[in-house]
């Protein structure tokens, strides 16, 4: 079997940013996944469940009700638990979407309230939730987006 394109990336030398991770062509349509590593592989410990899910929820809900809405594909956590992929349509690059992703991290750390989609009838595990966590890591994470980390290292 072919590796796939994620396993190829060097994780020793992966830090937080935002990364191409692949691109998917089918007919006219390009499908855009990106990685949004939030914490350093291997180096940093991984993010708890509770938060991820708090981001996971949060993200979602910007996303899916930005300007970039009709793009959106899919916004969910690595299994790693260091970061998370957000799949657009579109042969996009990091500069053309760090905006949008810089405003759902704006939105995470400004949220407070109930999270949204966190109820019995909307979430199959709507009581692990972490808001506090999820902005720490948010914020973590938007320091690294001022660092313009958009290539992977060779």
């Amino acid at each position: 079997m072919d590796k796939i394109e994620s396993f190829c990336v060097d994780h020793t030398r992966l830090l937080p940013g935002l990364y191409v991770s692949r691109r998917d062509r089918k007919l006219l349509t390009v499908v855009t996944t990106f990685d949004l590593r939030f914490t350093a592989p291997g180096r940093e410990p991984v993010m708890d469940m509770p938060a991820i899910h708090t981001i996971e929820h949060l993200g979602a809900t910007y996303l899916r009700n930005s300007a970039r809405k009709g793009d959106v594909i899919y916004f969910g956590p690595m299994g790693c638990r260091t970061g998370f992929y957000l799949v657009m349509f579109g042969n996009l690059s990091p500069s053309e979407i760090c905006g949008l992703v810089k405003g759902m991290c704006d939105f995470i750390l400004d949220y407070t309230g109930d999270i949204p989609g966190a109820t019995p009838e909307e979430c199959g595990n709507y009581r692990e939730q972490n808001l506090e966590m999820a902005q720490y890591y948010t914020a973590h994470y938007l320091d690294a987006l001022a660092e313009k980390r958009f290539t992977y290292p060779a």
